[in-house]
C-alpha cells in the first residue's frame, strides 16, 4: 500500500473513531451509573429579601482577560469528521450570539487534511469574535507534539487560548489508546514557556486533585478545569468501543472504572483550597442553571458543559439556542433567589454541605 493510501486509511479511521465520539455519548446511556457530581449535596441559602429585581441581575464575567456575557464555557467536544462540521459550526454561532467561550475537540485530527481541519476551523467562522480554546492531548505531548505543530494547532481556529485535556483513564481503555503520559508535565511548562497565549489544563471527566493542581499551578497553567465525575463516562464510551471491536480486555477495563474519578463538586473544594492563584473552570456533568450556580460558589470563576450542549447542537439551532435561553433563566432566577445582584456577589454566596459531600470535606 502506498504512502498516500495509508494515509487515507489513517484519515477514514479517524472519521469513524471521531463519528463515534459524537454517536455513542447521544446514543447509548454512557452517563455515570453508581457515581455523581455531589451537587445534590450543595445546598445555595433561599433569601426571602432578595432587595433586587430580576431584569437588574447581571452574569457577566472577566476570565483570563476577557468580558464574557455569562459564565460558561461550551467545553470541548469535537471535530475530525464531517458530523462535526455542522455541530461545530451551530456552537460558535451560539459562542458568537451568547457571549460564551468555546473549547474545540482534540484537533490532532485536523493535521492530517485539510477537510478535518476545516470541521475545526467552522467554528471561527460562525464566531468571528468569540473566544476559542484551541485542544490537544496530554499524551500527545509525552509523544513528542511539538511548538511548531501546537502552534499550527492554535491558527487553525485562530485561538484566544489553548487547552491541554487530560485523559489517562480514556486512553487506558480505548481501543486504539495512547496510555502515555511520562513528561507531560514538562512539556506543558515548555508550552507555557513558548507560545502567546494562555494554557488551560483539564481532565475530561476523572477530576482533578489537589496535588495535581499544585503542579499545574507551580508549571504556571493560566487555568484549571477540574472536570470531575458524575456526567459522561468516556471509560464507558470506549468500552462500546471496545465492544465493537471485541477487545475483551478493554470491554473489563471500561466496565470496572465506568465510575472511576474525583466527583465534581469534591474535585473542586479540594483544588479551590490547595490553589490561590489560578482560576478554576468547573465542569463534569453540569446539567443545568442551579448547577452552575452552585460550583460558582463553590468557588469557580467559570462553568464548563459538554454533553448538554452536544445533544442540542446535534438536533438544531433553534434548540441548542432554546436550550442556552432556558439555562441562563435557571442561573438568574436562582441568583434572584439567594439575593445575588452579580457574579462576584454569586461568589461569595453562603451554602451548607451535606451527606458524602460535607464527609469528604471533613477527611483527609
Amino acid at each position: 500500500m502506498s504512502d498516500k493510501a495509508d494515509s487515507q486509511a489513517d484519515i477514514e479511521t479517524i472519521k469513524r473513531r471521531k463519528k463515534e465520539g459524537i454517536d455513542i455519548p447521544i446514543q447509548k446511556n454512557v452517563q455515570a451509573k453508581t457515581t455523581t457530581t455531589y451537587l445534590e449535596f450543595v445546598r445555595l441559602i433561599h433569601n426571602a429579601l432578595p432587595e433586587i429585581d430580576y431584569d437588574e441581575i447581571d452574569i457577566s464575567t472577566r476570565f483570563l482577560n476577557h468580558l464574557f456575557a455569562a459564565p460558561l464555557v461550551i467545553d470541548s467536544m469535537t471535530g475530525g469528521t464531517p458530523e462535526a462540521f455542522m455541530i461545530n459550526a451551530r456552537l460558535g454561532e451560539l459562542a458568537e450570539k451568547y457571549g460564551f467561550a468555546m473549547g474545540l475537540g482534540s484537533q490532532r485530527a485536523g493535521l492530517h487534511s485539510e477537510e478535518l481541519a476545516e470541521t475545526y476551523s467552522v467554528a471561527r467562522k460562525s464566531a468571528p469574535k468569540a473566544f476559542l480554546i484551541a485542544n490537544i492531548g496530554g499524551a500527545q505531548l509525552s509523544k513528542g507534539l511539538s511548538i511548531d505543530t501546537t502552534k499550527k494547532i492554535l491558527r487553525m481556529v485562530e485561538a484566544n487560548a489553548l487547552v491541554v485535556h487530560l485523559n489517562p483513564l480514556q486512553e487506558l481503555v480505548q481501543p486504539e489508546g495512547e496510555p502515555k503520559y511520562r513528561g507531560v508535565l514538562k512539556k506543558i511548562s515548555e508550552l507555557i514557556e513558548n507560545i502567546d497565549v494562555p494554557v488551560i489544563v483539564k481532565e475530561v471527566g476523572a477530576g482533578i486533585s489537589r496535588e495535581v493542581a499544585i503542579k499545574l499551578e507551580m508549571a504556571g497553567v493560566a487555568a484549571i478545569n477540574i472536570a470531575g465525575a458524575g456526567g459522561t463516562s468516556w471509560a464507558g464510551v470506549e468500552k462500546v468501543r471496545a465492544e465493537v471491536a471485541k477487545d475483551d480486555a478493554k470491554i473489563h477495563l471500561g466496565q470496572m472504572f465506568w465510575d472511576w474519578g474525583i466527583p465534581t463538586a469534591s474535585s473542586l473544594l479540594e483544588v479551590k483550597k490547595a490553589v490561590k492563584k489560578i482560576p478554576l473552570i468547573a465542569s463534569g456533568g453540569l446539567r443545568n442553571g442551579l448547577e452552575v450556580a452552585k460550583c460558582m460558589a463553590l468557588g469557580a470563576s467559570m462553568c464548563a458543559m459538554a454533553y448538554p450542549f452536544l445533544l442540542r447542537a446535534a438536533e438544531s439551532t433553534e434548540s441548542l439556542f432554546k436550550f442556552a435561553d432556558i439555562l441562563l433563566a435557571e442561573l438568574k432566577s436562582t441568583m434572584f433567589l439567594i439575593g445575588a445582584k452579580d457574579i462576584e456577589t454569586l461568589k461569595s454566596s453562603r451554602y451548607i454541605l451535606t451527606g458524602d459531600l460535607a464527609v469528604g470535606v471533613n477527611s483527609r
